[in-house]
Parts: structure tokens; sequence; C-alpha cells
């Protein structure tokens, strides 16, 4: 009896070489379809209803080689590209949007980060300057030096050298939340966009677009409210993370009967999942890259590969 899935996180899926990023780490829309019409070939895409049933039924047997497909931020990308063609495909995924994005209209922190990265010319060049800004915070903040961060900073990412690894780790956890905010502002305003509001909106789905993909069959699943390291917050933050992505949903019209949890950066600890659980949520999703097992994963930390991880 099979009861695995293959579950595929994706984010940015758009035409890159034409784009006005081309260098963004993102899925081209040509290699999506071929990887849409490979899973066809060798995959059966399942939807999250299947993976909800399994979880609350043991006897509950899956289809062979399921696969699901979720994705993260809630991109523009997301409706324009992906939308029309799982639909023509029949295939029903799963959308997590972070609501403060669409909300109000504000890029993402790890957006500003990633589009960054992919405007400046050298890593290794932008680097040094996120050095040259912590200096100048470091006696109000009493900040560690270049060395002692670079240091520290051990853990390489499997698709970032190593420059890239350290200006995300510094902008993302290892500085305190006021210096990575100013140098992630002052970095996004100087290579990418003064207009953070019109830049977002051509970045996120509407409401109206997030609810027209939830009538169409869609899942539309909570991705906190702000993007931020939920097992790096207070208990409290927890909450209010996981209570303002649920208003958004249900201001939606997205049902909160089956609900289901996408963990920024796959960021989660007990307090979060016990805060989920008593919340009715069903089914939560981390980064962890590897093949999900209903027999063996809790129904709140199912693992998921990465869309490179696929063949295209």
């Amino acid at each position: 009896m099979s009861r695995k899935a293959t579950i595929v996180m994706y984010h940015y899926v758009r035409d890159l070489e034409h784009s006005r990023f081309p260098a963004i780490k993102g899925l081209s829309l040509n290699r999506f379809r071929r990887q849409l019409d490979h899973i066809q070939e060798h995959f059966t895409p399942i939807c999250i209803e299947d993976i909800l049933e399994g979880l609350s039924d043991p006897a509950k047997e899956l289809p062979p080689s399921a696969i699901l497909l979720t994705f993260d931020d809630g991109y523009i990308d997301h409706f324009e590209n992906v939308f029309p063609l799982l639909d023509a495909k029949g295939i029903r995924a799963c959308f997590f949007p972070s609501a403060q994005a669409v909300l109000e209209h504000k890029v993402l922190d790890v957006n500003k980060i990633q589009f960054v990265l992919a405007a400046a010319q050298s890593p290794c060049s932008l680097l040094e300057e996120v050095f040259s800004c912590i200096d100048e915070f470091r006696a109000e903040y009493r900040l560690q030096s270049k060395e002692a961060y670079s240091s520290a900073i051990v853990n390489q990412h499997r698709y970032d050298p190593r420059e890239v690894t350290v200006i995300k780790r510094l902008l993302q956890r290892e500085l305190p939340g006021p210096v990575r905010r100013e140098i992630v502002q002052r970095l996004f305003e100087r290579y990418v966009s003064i207009d953070e509001a019109a830049f977002a909106s051509d970045l996120y789905m509407s409401e109206d677009q997030i609810a027209c993909l939830y009538r169409h069959g869609m899942h539309i699943g909570s991705h906190g409210f702000s993007h931020v390291w939920l097992n790096e917050i207070s208990q409290g933050e927890q909450a209010m993370e996981l209570d303002h992505s649920l208003d958004f949903m249900t201001n939606l019209g997205v049902t909160s009967r089956d609900w289901t949890m996408c963990y920024p950066y796959g960021g989660f600890d007990d307090s979060l999942l016990q805060m989920a659980r008593e919340r009715g949520c069903r089914a939560g999703f981390t980064v962890e890259p590897r093949i999900a097992d209903l027999d063996l994963d809790d129904s709140l930390t199912l693992p998921r590969i990465d869309t490179n991880d696929l063949p295209s």
C-alpha cells in the first residue's frame, strides 16, 4: 500500500530571460512547462484533500508516485503563469500567500534581499557593502566584527555560493532586527526601486486573484502574516502571525475547516506547532528535502523537495 507522496515547493515561475531581473533565483516558464509534462508522464498529481484524508485515515491509500505541487509567497507569477497551465491540465495545487505583502503592498524583506542579489553585479562587493553598513551600526548595537560574523556562519546553502549565504544569513537572522531592516531598505532603494508599493503591486497577487484561484479549486493555505522566522519570535507574536493570516484567508472566503500551514523559511518550533493544532491546522509543510511518508511524518511537519530536484 502506497502512503508516500512527493511534495514539491515552488517560488518564482516566470519568463526569466525577458524579465527585468533575469538573475533572480526562480524557475523559467519553459522549464516549468517541461516539468509539468514530466510530472504527468511519471507521477500521479494529487490534491490537498488526498493528503488530509491520508493523514486522518491510516487505511487511505495514495496513488502510485503521488505528487503534490505547492507554491509559496503569493507571487503574481502564480496567477499569470502557473494557474493557466495547471488549470488546463486539471492539476489542483496549493498556494501559500504572505498576507502582509498582499494587504499592505509591502515587499517582504526576503524578497528585497533576493532582488538586491539579482540586481547587484558582484556578491563579493555586495557583501563588503553590507559589512560597511554594519561598521556604521557597530557601536550603537554592539555588533560583532566582520571576522566574527563570517566565521559564525558555517552552514552552506545547497544552491547558493558562500558570499550569498553570508549575505542572506546576516540580513535575515544574524543582525538585530532594526539593523537588518535598515540595511535591507537601503540596498533595496539603491539597487531595485524607491517605490516599494508599486513594486509590491507588480510582484504579488491581489486579494481578488487569490480568491479566483480558490474558486477554481486551488487550495489556499497560511504562510503566516509577515514572513518571519516563526521559531525566533515570542509565543505572543506567533499567535498573532497565525491569527492574522487566518483572518486574511477568512476575508478571502477561504474555509477554515481544513486549513494548512507552510512555514516561512521552514522555521517552526514546538510552541508554534501546538498553537497551530489548537487552531485546527490539518497539515504543515517544511523545507526538509525528502519524500513525505504519511505513516511516519508528523502531519504538521511534512517535508517538501525543491523544484530543482525534479527533472525539467
